[in-house]
């Protein structure tokens, strides 16, 4: 089906609340107004696909605004109007408050200036949101003479149409909903955010209706980091009114929760959406607020005086990744843009999905078409309106959860399923199959922060192969991450003589190195290049020189000054150093004097004292999980880590083969495996 039929369909299941797209740029880029007032008027006037009537609309739109929009700086004029005329019209936001000692609900006009204008209680209990934020409306003001010289507004309301979505009718939209199918419903979706859903693929539409998850699900921590242009802050600033974008700076604990001063609540009590923009310049003035953010969105309450308070905000975090995502996967991790205080693992790991930013397109003009889309405010409602519902349970009708799948990775998966069949069931109806897929995004994302953790903190984290059992074939699926799904470092097969993987350390993290070592007849001469640091340099005169005093073990009749030895390190994890890694290069000189190549698949772990006094390896298991993870079936260590056997989890030594070594030359011998 083509986007003009979703149009079409839009225009016949719901008239009056859909608006074409571009109508409301071209009016809001000459006159500055609300886009909820634009799009309102708009639907009224312009909901028709017929050229002439949305010429006549379009004018008759224009004309309104022109007569009755109340400006601030016009706000005198229209009262002095009022007075004159004893009625005039205006279009302006009112607010309701009910004041307790006159038992009398009290309007305030926001561009008008007016704050004490008496309302009728009708007009509130059928206009339930006056109570709640307020609401844009045509009102017919009337003069009131005969309040002068009282306390009474001279000010009254002779009529109310409001021009937001005041009351909404969800099982409405939930019936009319099974007009469409589910793609044509997706794209009726993007289409309402702004969006041409014909310029995208379907992943590239999943991507950019999951930002939308926040709004219609309650406590939602999202994090989307990615290049510059690509909208990531746009929804949260542009279409719905229940969110707030903060830009980059400062912010406190009392703007965020609870001000002990004034005894306000802060922004997650006030807003369905609390979304922090350009998060790499976030700071807090509070040392506090880490700790009470991590509280927050692990149960959606924080304590701060002597209360524990609850809120229902989502809390958004996006920002900007400079460099490319392999080149950062290669010496980072994908939390590296925020602030050092916030990469803390306990907060991250409250993320419920992280959603790969580098795969949106950069905006462009071809990416906003003419369709028709809800109005910006009937969008915004129906979304909160289905905060309310949960849909976090119906995984357990097809699915059941794989083994390495925490709580908190459960609850993460479910959130984001149950956000995105409200957004396109929100009627319940939906296939098994649509369902898988909502699984496998949802898990995709929880993963993607679970691989990050593993980067940052290790073994802790090391159960990322997420997977789901299907209930009715018993089949186990594992969901992968396609940025993690690189060719692994160590490749099967046999390497060149002289080649070897090691891992070092670097400045508090763990690197893999692959070592190339060419020794060729000549003089004595020892090279090495492309090395990371002093560290490994180091490493490598000492395994030279041990060596040189002992290479009669190795061949009888010869010395080391008989070769030139040239070693070139490759690091593609970008190490600033390589410390530890002494046993490794002499492996690699050995290999290539003898000419024989290292086992497949080998890691060779450890360090030596010029006269071979081993060194156990330190953080044993991370550096185990690394050599796995990087493709190795074998790791040769000093026969000290022994005793570290018993942390080495069971799954770790499943997959890799542990071969023990009692000096330098016992670990050459057993990697190239020496009778």
């Amino acid at each position: 089906m083509t986007t003009e039929d979703v149009d079409q369909k839009a225009l016949d299941v719901f008239p009056g609340r859909v608006v074409r797209k571009d109508l409301v740029q071209d009016i809001k880029s000459g006159a500055n107004v609300p886009t909820y007032v634009l799009e309102y008027l708009i639907g009224q006037y312009c909901a028709t696909d017929d050229e002439e009537s949305l010429e006549e609309g379009l004018e008759k739109v224009k004309e309104i605004l022109s007569k009755h929009f109340v400006r601030p700086d016009e706000a005198e004029f229209v009262k002095s109007e009022v007075r004159e005329r004893g009625r005039y019209r205006v279009i302006d936001k009112v607010n309701v408050r009910l004041d307790e000692q006159q038992d009398a609900y009290i309007g305030s006009f926001v561009n008008l200036g007016l704050s004490d204008v008496e309302i009728n209680e009708h007009l509130v209990s059928k206009h339930p949101k006056l109570l709640g934020g307020g609401v844009w409306a045509i009102i017919d003001l009337e003069y009131l003479p005969d309040n002068a010289n009282s306390p009474k507004s001279l000010f009254g309301i002779d009529s109310f149409k409001p021009i937001q979505v005041s009351n909404l009718d969800l099982d409405q939209l939930k019936d009319r909903r099974r007009e469409f199918t589910r793609d044509e419903w997706l794209d009726l979706l993007l289409q309402s955010i702004g969006y041409d859903p014909s310029a995208f693929s379907e992943r590239e539409k999943f991507l950019f209706l999951t930002r939308c998850i926040p709004l219609v699900e309650s406590n939602y921590n999202y994090v989307e980091l990615g290049p510059r242009g690509t909208g990531k802050s746009y929804l949260y600033r542009e279409i719905s009114p229940h969110s707030i974008l903060i830009s980059g700076g400062k912010t406190t604990v009392a703007k965020l929760f609870l001000n002990l001063n004034t005894g306000r609540i802060g922004l997650v009590g006030r807003w369905d959406v609390v979304a922090f923009d350009e998060v790499g310049g976030l700071q807090f003035s509070d040392s506090e607020a880490v700790q009470m953010l991590k509280d927050y969105m692990e149960s959606g309450s924080f304590s701060r005086g002597t209360e524990e308070l609850t809120a229902q905000a989502s809390m958004v975090y996006v920002g900007n990744i400079d460099l490319d995502v392999e080149g950062v996967l290669k010496s980072s991790h994908l939390f590296e843009p925020f602030p050092e205080d916030m990469q803390d693992l306990a907060l991250i790991d409250r993320f419920h999905y992280y959603l790969p930013g580098w795969e949106v397109p950069k905006m462009r003009s071809e990416f906003f078409g003419d369709q028709f889309g809800f109005i910006v405010d009937y969008f915004a409602e129906f979304v909160r309106e289905l905060r309310k519902e949960s849909y976090s349970d119906v995984i357990n009708e097809e699915f059941a959860f794989g083994d390495h799948l925490n709580q908190r990775d459960e609850r993460a998966v479910r959130k984001t399923v149950s956000g995105l069949l409200k957004l396109l069931h929100p009627h319940g109806e939906y296939t098994k199959e649509e369902l898988r897929e909502y699984l496998e995004f949802a898990m995709e994302g929880r993963r993607r922060v679970k691989e990050q953790l593993k980067r940052m903190g290790g073994m802790e984290y090391r159960a990322v192969e997420f997977s789901y059992l299907d209930l009715e074939t018993k089949e186990e699926i594992y969901v992968p991450v396609p940025e993690e799904a690189d060719e692994t470092l160590i490749p099967p097969g046999t390497q060149q003589p002289g080649t070897v993987y090691t891992i070092g350390n670097s400045e508090g993290r763990h690197a893999p190195f692959r070592i190339e070592t060419q020794a060729l007849p000549g003089s004595g001469k020892t090279n090495i290049s492309g090395t990371p640091g002093s560290d490994m340099k180091e490493s490598f005169e000492t395994a030279c020189d041990y060596l040189q005093a002992n290479m009669r073990e190795l061949r009888r009749d010869e010395t080391l000054e008989e070769y030139n030895i040239n070693v070139q390190v490759l690091n593609p994890s970008d190490a600033n150093e390589g410390g530890e890694t002494s046993v490794g290069l002499l492996v690699g000189i050995v290999s290539g004097i003898l000419g024989r190549p290292v086992r497949s698949q080998a890691v060779v772990l450890g360090a030596m004292s010029l006269m071979g006094e081993l060194v156990a390896v330190s953080s044993l298991v991370d550096k185990l999980q690394l050599a796995a993870d990087s493709g190795a079936k074998t790791v040769l260590l000093p026969a000290k880590n022994k005793e570290d056997m018993a942390k080495i989890p069971d799954e770790l030594l499943d997959q890799l083969q542990l071969v023990f070594y009692t000096d330098p030359l016992d670990a050459a011998s057993k990697a190239i495996q020496i009778d």
